[in-house]
């Protein structure tokens, strides 16, 4: 009976010891476990190119006893604008200038950068050769996977000719040969050997869409889908499909609770990467688009997939529907005067920025062309001219949101750039007269306080190696 009650209670201890030394494991690998499952159960990098973009140091200075345009319709006269440590620090009239550097800025005018929503510096650069088009990948009509920034070419002598023009910010978009061009890069017009050294940090990204000929023409001539408008509807629709599939797995997959094990971790694709970045609203949507119909049935496609569309591209027929665009929080991106030159394009009005900004929306001007980019100031008193031949009485500090703080909105930038304001960086222009006169050009720019251009100190803009050995009138190289 001894023996019998020892053999148990040796059994019993054995087996307790088991489970206290299995429960030990468990606990110990267990923990070890869901450490490295915390570890590798991560998003893919979302920002593998970052800016390299610093703020050049500078001594503070004021401009002094000037007429400025705030960029959200204000005209302040005679009045001091402090830059320090890239910032507008101060603005008041008769301001304390005792060590500050002075400019002085008597019948000069001041504006903030001017900012072009819609360029392809860079990926079209001059010299305009074939070995240079690398601004669209038409070999699918959808390319969600391509980047602009990786056909931006930071030597294009275009950026120095938009800089002496006020351009201070750029959305470099790929083309609008495909239904979804890939992603936009925003830039500082900064010179820089690397298109890093040129991105506005922590710019959210976009992604380029086109409505209407240009795809289905492209495709259409090889037999491929798209080559009608239904079919332009259709390849987006379907684009659209496969990113909710794709962002699902990935959420399910990252979750806190995800049951989902290490070893089925979805495969990642750069294509639905960048789908899945706009439904996250993480990236913002920029529509090539012309027609009234067609933007209203993007927006409809928007509300079907959930997703946000920041701006429509050209919007020649803005002024049909500018309330929905009010309404739904859409920018329309315009020129002032330009069109006609395809079918799609027949139908606009010059007052269609005005009439687009009467009803509340977020009115901007664009240029989608390196020489135009030179004059944007002049394309808002055309725009602004045409409003008020129809008796809408549109004040220059109010147009100027055109290409301000309208333009910022639309990038997501508007608390850093786009107005006037204290605490925003201080991307300003110097003009030398009236800002919408024909005869007005930049005199000084700056870009986060450090000046980048001087009409009087031509040297001290930066030369593109394309430019080299070609001298301007009055300029001198060592």
């Amino acid at each position: 009976m001894k023996l019998i009650c020892r053999e148990y209670w040796l059994d019993m201890h054995n087996k307790t010891l088991k489970v206290w030394l299995s429960a030990l494991i468990l606990f110990l690998f267990g923990c070890e476990a869901n450490q490295s499952d915390l570890i590798k159960r991560v998003a893919p990098n979302q920002d593998p190119f970052p800016s390299t973009y610093k703020i050049k140091p500078h001594d503070p200075f004021m401009i002094v006893n000037t007429s400025i345009l705030d960029g959200v319709g204000n005209l302040l006269k005679n009045t001091d604008l402090l830059i320090e440590n890239g910032k507008i620090k101060e603005i008041g009239v008769g301001l304390p200038t005792k060590n500050y550097r002075l400019v002085n800025g008597t019948n000069f005018w001041v504006t903030p950068g001017l900012i072009d929503v819609h360029s392809h510096m860079g990926v079209y650069p001059a010299p305009g050769t074939s070995n240079h088009s690398d601004g669209n990948e038409m070999t699918s009509p959808v390319t969600a996977e391509v980047w602009a920034e990786h056909s931006v070419w930071p030597g294009d002598p275009q950026f120095e000719k938009a800089l002496a023009g006020g351009v201070t910010t750029l959305l470099i978009l790929p083309g609008s040969g495909n239904l979804i061009g890939g992603r936009g890069v925003t830039l500082k017009n900064v010179p820089s050997i690397t298109v890093q050294g040129m991105k506005f940090p922590n710019a959210p990204y976009s992604l380029k869409m086109a409505c209407g000929e240009n795809p289905k023409r492209v495709y259409g001539n090889r037999n491929m889908l798209p080559s009608t408008r239904m079919g332009n509807m259709a390849g987006y629709r379907k684009a659209w499909i496969k990113a909710k599939e794709y962002k699902k797995s990935w959420d399910e997959y990252l979750a806190e609770d995800s049951e989902i094990p290490l070893s089925e971790k979805p495969i990642r694709d750069l294509r639905m990467e960048t789908l899945a970045g706009v439904l996250e609203g993480e990236i913002k949507v920029h529509n090539h688009c012309y027609r009234a119909d067609e933007m209203v049935q993007m927006i409809d496609m928007s509300k079907e997939f959930g997703y946000k569309i920041s701006a429509f591209h050209h919007t020649v027929e803005g002024y049909k529907i500018a309330p929905i665009l009010a309404k739904e929080g859409i920018c329309g991106v315009m020129w002032a005067d330009w069109w006609g030159f395809k079918q799609e394009a027949y139908d606009m009005v010059r007052e269609n920025i005005a009439l687009t900004d009467y009803a509340g929306a977020c009115a901007i001007i664009h240029s989608d062309d390196a020489i135009q980019i030179q004059r944007l100031n002049q394309e808002i008193a055309k725009a602004m001219s045409a409003g008020n031949r129809m008796g809408l009485n549109i004040s220059p500090a109010h147009a100027l949101r055109w290409l301000t703080s309208n333009a910022a909105q639309s990038l997501g930038l508007e608390e850093k750039i786009g107005s006037i304001e204290i605490g925003k960086n201080a991307d300003i222009v110097l003009w030398n007269g009236d800002p919408f006169s024909t005869y007005t050009k930049a005199s000084k720019v700056w870009i986060d306080g450090t000046l980048l251009y001087d009409i009087d100190k031509p040297g001290l803009t930066r030369t593109a190696d394309f430019n080299l050995g070609i001298i301007a009138p009055g300029e001198k190289r060592p």
